[in-house]
């Protein structure tokens, strides 16, 4: 199969004169979304109510869109699964991961992990107490860190703010050499790069989906946990859904088979629906095809840039092999940059404390949005048109 990304674009809903180089922060609205989630409403919620969990096949949806995505990350099927928030979901693999490993009390993560991920972890260090340690590193020092006193290591794979990838294979095998388990963050991989979870020989992967995966603000992640390792875990958030029986009602709880026992609370149907028809796009294309043509588009936008504003400093990996799907530059003056840009119709974001980010997705970004931005860029930066005040005002999220 060969994919076609004009048809791809055609299926998003995207706005007349927006350049959109942001859905590695939040995926477009898939055209066929809005239908979907209307028969959602009005034809399974409305209309069954609450039969609507069998007739429907709500209560399946965390298994079966959960596979769906398993084939962009390498998992074989059964082995991910959906619902609740990212945040949870690292909470839930890190505590698995410890109890795994018993004997061991340090996770090591990198400076550059996305802070919610090391707030996960300091929470659940805090809480067990008895010497248990969040220990990070500079990105580039993680393999000499690992350690045989490590219990695990927790790195997302592509750098929020940089774009920088670190390499599984090589650092998986490092940390299984040292006895270390290894749980991955994927909001940036999946959809975005090419992952082999299973041939990786990965233990723990978490993810979001709604960046590169299109499930709208607030949709569900997933967790995967190796088929060696399913029926081990012990959930640390043993919620009902998780239980291997939920309508026996028992008081005790026993774990579900594999990978359902990693779910907790009640799915969001309404949410799955949107990733639904998202995934109906995502099913037309290959991932290798994604990767190549996300090269051209991002090697077409930095020798754009760097041609046209010298001002601009590359802040993200100049080899193609050693970065995402997104390209990030530096400037004092990044967030008001970036404003302007916005006011112009070219749609990126500001992270903290200098990075102007750029997201490219091939399903449909075209090398014409990847000129059109440039020239907006360029123009922006020449004229100096962020030097006004309103560019400079910081609202909530940047």
């Amino acid at each position: 199969m060969t994919s076609d990304f004009a048809a791809t674009r055609a299926a998003f809903d995207l706005p007349e004169g927006i350049i959109y180089l942001d859905g590695n922060s939040l995926g477009p609205l898939p055209r066929a979304a809005a239908e979907r989630v209307r028969a959602c409403v009005q034809d399974e919620w409305g209309q069954m109510l609450i039969t609507g969990w069998n007739r429907a096949g709500w209560m399946d949806l965390p298994a079966r869109l959960g596979d769906r995505i398993g084939r962009l990350i390498g998992a074989a099927p059964g082995t991910v699964v959906l619902g609740d928030t990212l945040s949870i979901k690292v909470y839930q693999a890190l505590a698995s991961a410890l109890e795994l490993n018993p004997g061991r009390k340090v996770i090591l993560s990198d400076t550059g992990n996305f802070p919610s991920d090391l707030y996960m972890a300091d929470g659940l260090v805090r809480t067990l107490g008895q010497g248990y340690e969040l220990r990070t590193v500079a990105p580039e020092a993680v393999e000499a860190a690992i350690t045989p006193d490590l219990a695990v290591l927790m790195l997302t794979e592509v750098d929020y703010r940089t774009g920088r990838r670190h390499d599984m294979a090589r650092l998986i095998a490092r940390a299984h050499a040292a006895g270390v388990l290894v749980v991955w963050d994927l909001a940036h991989s999946a959809g975005a790069i090419p992952v082999d979870l299973a041939g990786a020989d990965a233990d723990f992967a978490v993810g979001c989906t709604y960046k590169y995966l299109n499930s709208g603000p607030g949709g569900p992640a997933f967790i995967y946990v190796a088929p060696r390792l399913a029926d081990r875990v012990r959930p640390a958030l043993s919620g009902w859904l998780g239980h291997e029986a939920p309508f026996a009602f028992d008081l005790g709880y026993r774990p579900g088979r594999g990978i359902e026992r990693m779910r907790v609370g009640t799915p969001p149907v309404l949410q799955m629906a949107a990733l639904s028809a998202s995934l109906d796009i995502w099913d037309r294309v290959e991932m290798a095809d994604v990767r190549a043509r996300s090269i051209d588009l991002t090697e077409a936008f930095i020798r754009g840039v760097e041609s046209a504003c010298p001002a601009l400093t590359l802040a993200s990996p100049r080899d193609p092999a050693q970065r995402g799907s997104q390209v990030s530059f530096r400037h004092p003056e990044g967030y008001a940059i970036m404003q302007a840009l916005i006011a112009r119709g070219v749609i990126g974001d500001f992270r903290a404390p200098d990075i102007l980010r750029f997201g490219f997705t091939p399903l449909y970004t075209t090398m014409d949005e990847v000129a059109g931005a440039v020239a907006v860029l360029s123009e922006v930066m020449e004229k100096t048109l962020w030097d006004q005040p309103q560019f400079k005002t910081r609202a909530r999220v940047t």
